[in-house]
């Protein structure tokens, strides 16, 4: 019994306990006092919980020993700062010039911005393996989920004209499925792009990063197309949204282990213990 009471002792639950009680304590005070000084944090915290723990649980899942903590902090709020910036600006011209399929649009463009960091740490070469790569995606995913979430919790509090728990439903439910949505895809991507060089030897370009980087676009159109079905009131639209949600939300957790797993078979000092 206590040895599956193990994962207690990790790195990932302390950091996602010590999260919930300081955001459990500020949202209580903050709906005790209405002190709006206290509202960014506990948009803060709401926000960076999840992504936090899940990088935390990344890195010593594929323990990448070689890569400081401080790097994947620093890439995951670059990535996520320069990420965002970027969709916003080029979303903006997407959503209208395409119009519906600025769906599409916001996927590819979305997932290019989220690359740029990674990308750069990448031709530095300094970091090589599988592991590292899909870490530093991961990172990059969270990090820019993390920011995104926090501008999605502040519109809902201004719309809804301060209504307390509409803004904490919604960062809650993007918290919850940050780790099956930003994080997956372009932790997929990278990990694939490191792998193929690896493979290579050198910078290669080929059909299996294509692909991979494919695969992140569709599932992220299908996701947000998915989401959109919002805005229709009726029992059986809320259902199909939720399966789709789920089945989406799975399809990306299961290409994102099957990717960690092989991390972990190429390279075992980087990677230990099972999922």
């Amino acid at each position: 019994m206590f040895r599956r009471l193990e994962f207690v002792r990790h790195t990932w639950f302390l950091v996602l306990c010590t999260g919930l009680a300081l955001f459990v304590g500020m949202d209580v005070a903050f709906n005790v006092t209405r002190n709006l000084n206290l509202l960014p944090a506990v948009i803060l915290l709401g926000a960076t919980l999840v992504p936090v723990t899940f990088v935390v649980y990344v890195y010593q899942r594929v323990q990448a020993k070689d890569v400081p903590v401080g790097a994947v902090a620093v890439i995951a709020f670059l990535a996520g700062a320069l990420g965002l910036l970027v969709a916003g600006l080029l979303e903006y011209a997407t959503l209208r010039e395409l119009g519906f399929l600025g769906l599409l649009g916001v996927g590819v463009v979305e997932e290019c911005a989220k690359l740029v960091i990674p990308i750069a740490v990448y031709f530095r070469r300094r970091y090589t393996s599988e592991a590292d790569g899909l870490l530093f995606g991961v990172a990059s995913g969270m990090g820019f989920a993390a920011l995104e979430s926090m501008g999605y919790g502040l519109v809902t509090f201004l719309r809804s004209q301060g209504a307390v728990g509409n803004f904490e439903v919604t960062l809650m439910v993007r918290a919850l499925l940050s780790p099956v949505g930003h994080a997956a895809w372009t932790g997929l991507v990278c990990a694939v792009i490191w792998r193929q060089r690896e493979r290579a030897g050198r910078f290669v370009l080929g059909w299996p990063i294509v692909g991979a980087f494919m695969a992140a676009v569709l599932l992220h159109t299908a996701w947000n197309m998915t989401a959109s079905l919002t805005s229709r009131t009726s029992i059986h639209w809320i259902g199909v949204e939720l399966l789709g949600l789920i089945a989406i939300g799975l399809t990306s957790l299961v290409l994102l282990i099957r990717r960690m797993r092989e991390a972990g078979l190429r390279h075992p000092s980087h990677f230990s213990g099972t999922l």
